[in-house]
């Protein structure tokens, strides 16, 4: 079983335990906030056990339907979190509503401020380990999944202040007003999850830090040939589509060209994690400039 899968089934186990945790909170409390704080866990769930799904689709090997690779699944899961965020966000504002035309004192409200932290703490020591391992691991569902975490930290301390400022003014009306507050910040959240992986959908090009790499490995590697050209790039998911067109001198034999494109594919894909290379091996009249040089 791969670490990313691992992961994703652990985040399901995480997100049962913090949702029964936030839920006993609201039980106690009877607080507007808390009890949207616990509505949002329940999206935790449902967002792990999509990422599940979408990480297990994306490391099926390429077949005859596919056939390069089921990569992009992970963007769906991470839009479909992103649109799951916004809906959470949309239902505490309708609870918030309620909350504002009704405003109650809480029962036990250190005791559910309590409950609620530790679940609170949990969520952020699993935030951090998705993000930080899911970009290890290059996979946009798991990041996704810890960046949803992270606005729910977020969003439990935003409750907490709330809950605590009403304990100690007497004005209930903070507590709906906290919750009204932190759904506004989640929406934005959501919104901006949403963006980053519909660009993945869209073929969006490797980061520039990912391009200057491609270029120095060509620049390095590719001696023997003419000249480097059109490259281009995408990311799906783990994986890092690079093609280009190579130019060699016209009496180079077909293996000497081989022999050159294995060397530059061989750094390539030391050097950047799931590099899938194509290179187009081009007469020496195709050349544009003199040297290796590296053209978008």
């Amino acid at each position: 079983m791969s670490t990313t899968i691992r992961l994703a089934i652990g985040s399901i186990f995480i997100g049962a335990l913090v949702l029964a945790i936030k839920m006993l909170a609201w039980w106690l409390t009877g607080s507007v906030a808390l009890f949207s704080d616990a509505l949002e866990s329940t999206v935790n769930v449902a967002t792990a056990i999509a990422a599940l799904v979408a990480i297990r689709i994306a490391a099926r090997p390429a077949d005859a339907s596919h056939p390069y690779g089921h990569h992009k699944a992970e963007f769906f899961s991470a839009v479909l979190e992103g649109v799951m965020i916004i809906v959470a966000a949309l239902l505490i504002l309708r609870e918030a509503y309620q909350g504002f035309l009704n405003p109650e004192a809480l029962d036990l409200p250190i005791e559910g401020l309590l409950i609620n932290g530790a679940a609170t703490a949990i969520n952020a020591i699993w935030a951090w380990v998705l993000v930080n391992r899911g970009r290890g691991a290059r996979s946009p569902a798991l990041v996704a999944d810890g960046k949803h975490l992270f606005t729910d930290v977020v969003t439990s301390a935003g409750v907490a202040l709330g809950v605590l400022l009403a304990i100690v003014t007497g004005w209930w009306v903070l507590d709906p007003l906290m919750a009204a507050l932190v759904a506004i910040n989640i929406l934005w959240s959501g919104s901006k999850v949403v963006r980053e992986s519909l660009s993945g959908l869209m073929d969006e090009a490797a980061p520039q830090e990912t391009l200057d790499t491609v270029r120095d490995v060509i620049s390095t590697e590719a001696g023997g040939a003419v000249e480097a050209h059109d490259l281009r790039t995408r990311h799906a998911g783990q994986a890092t589509f690079i093609d280009f067109h190579l130019v060699v001198p016209g009496e180079t034999t077909v293996f000497d060209a081989h022999e050159i494109c294995d060397r530059v594919e061989g750094a390539l894909r030391e050097a950047i994690e799931g590099a899938r290379i194509t290179i187009h091996v081009e007469p020496e009249h195709k050349q544009k400039h003199t040297g290796i040089v590296v053209l978008d």
